[in-house]
């Protein structure tokens, strides 16, 4: 499960918020890689400051990219829906969420596979895995399919990257309700195609495993 944060002095928060907000600032929209010499110029701190704070640009991105995990979560808290119905307005909560919080979204991207970083708890993944993890074994059930563990979120992960969502909000005209639509419909399609072709399978190496829910 997603640990507690420590509470931080006014003035390192104060710095931490400056940083995030620099970052997203500068990677929205922005093809060219961004530095954290200047992050910490739009930020107004030095670049030592901005380094005690954040290891690289891709870790305060992935500080953003949780606090937008942790609005998911909080919605998920606030539903007293189940299975298909829960998943399809956290499906669409989340589509809300990258449009809201814009491009800056599409850069908190890495090398390594979706299912690796969640494995080895990679925190701005597993607040948002958390809020999704039941109601895709409750959609199993109700689809009548087998629990496939974490790969069914491997493939929520597939389908709603917001760099897709991007894709088809801006070059296919889309509106965001029907991004959720089609994103929903392909994703209960996806579930039902994958348990059926991936058949029995062990599932104890699955971050799901060590989950409860």
């Amino acid at each position: 499960m997603t640990m507690a944060k420590k509470p931080m002095r006014s003035d390192t928060e104060r710095n931490r918020r400056s940083l995030i907000q620099a970052a997203v600032k500068l990677s929205s929209g922005n093809d060219e890689p961004v530095n954290m010499t200047e992050v910490a110029k739009v930020a107004e701190v030095s670049p030592a400051t901005a380094y005690r704070q954040f290891s690289s640009v891709d870790d305060i991105l992935g500080e953003y990219r949780f606090e937008v995990g942790c609005r998911m979560r909080d919605y998920a808290r606030t539903l007293d829906t189940v299975g298909l119905e829960r998943l399809e307005e956290l499906c669409r909560c989340w589509v809300g969420l990258v449009v809201e919080h814009g491009e800056a979204m599409v850069a908190t991207r890495s090398r390594h596979g979706y299912l690796e970083r969640l494995r080895e708890d990679t925190y701005y993944l597993t607040v948002q895995a958390e809020a999704l993890l039941e109601p895709l074994q409750q959609s199993a059930r109700e689809l009548g399919i087998a629990d496939i563990g974490d790969e069914a979120l491997f493939l929520w992960n597939l389908l709603f990257d917001p760099r897709e969502i991007f894709d088809l909000l801006n070059t296919v005209g889309l509106s965001a309700e029907q991004v959720g639509t089609q994103l929903f419909a392909a994703l209960r399609g996806a579930l039902t195609g994958w348990a059926t072709a991936r058949g029995e399978q062990d599932l104890s190496r699955s971050w799901s495993n060590g989950v409860r829910t």
